[in-house]
């Protein structure tokens, strides 16, 4: 059985580590394609969600004020380089924490 971390960083089965956990962006698979395992019974809930505002929010705020009390740039500056960081750091940690949450789940619930 593969580790949840590593299914979890590659997007991977937690039973085999073989078939693809997503089917699309953020949606996860009914079964697994290559071990048939069934991916629906794994509730995610808010957890994913919740865990990824705070870790993305601690994230870009330190990084925030540590460029303004290090370079003060101008208000632009902000608006360009912001959203698409929080963007890019949400879709990865949410999509990481949903497969790892899932992983978890099958490795010490044994939902199969």
């Amino acid at each position: 059985m593969p580790s949840p971390l590593y299914t979890a960083l590659k997007g991977r089965c937690p039973a085999c580590g073989e078939g693809p956990l997503f089917s699309g962006l953020l949606a996860v698979h009914d079964r697994c394609e290559h071990c048939n395992l069934s991916l629906r019974e794994h509730e995610k809930g808010d957890g994913p969600a919740i865990l990824t505002i705070f870790l993305v929010g601690a994230l870009t705020t330190a990084l925030a004020a540590g460029v303004e009390l290090g370079w003060a740039p101008p208000y632009w500056v902000y608006v360009v380089i912001w959203p698409p960081l929080i963007l890019g750091l949400s879709l990865f940690f949410l999509r990481f924490f949903k497969a790892l949450i899932i992983a978890a789940q099958y490795r010490h619930l044994g939902l199969k």
